[in-house]
């Protein structure tokens, strides 16, 4: 059986003079509306989005959990600033 991660991407965003912010991309519970042809709500239960395949292959970009599209699943980003502001006297 093969161990599953959770797809979490590091992307450094804007560097300015002395600080650096690095951006980590995580994708949380899925939100297809699987009822939608009927005109209902209703979704799988899955909790967090992992990679169908290694990372830079399109299997990556399905859940091995519900088998849907990683767009499907709640993006939660968080931005972190790396460095120091140096303040003026």
């Amino acid at each position: 059986m093969k161990k599953r991660q959770v797809v979490i991407r590091k992307e450094t965003c804007h560097q300015s003079s002395s600080n650096q912010i690095v951006q980590t991309v995580r994708y949380g519970e899925c939100q297809k509306n699987h009822a939608i042809d009927i005109g209902g709500y209703a979704v799988d239960g899955c909790r967090e989005f992992m990679a169908g395949g290694a990372e830079g292959t399109t299997a990556a970009l399905s859940c091995a959990a519900c088998g849907c599209h990683r767009n499907f699943h709640r993006q939660e980003v968080d931005r972190e600033v790396l460095g120091y502001s140096s303040s003026h006297s």
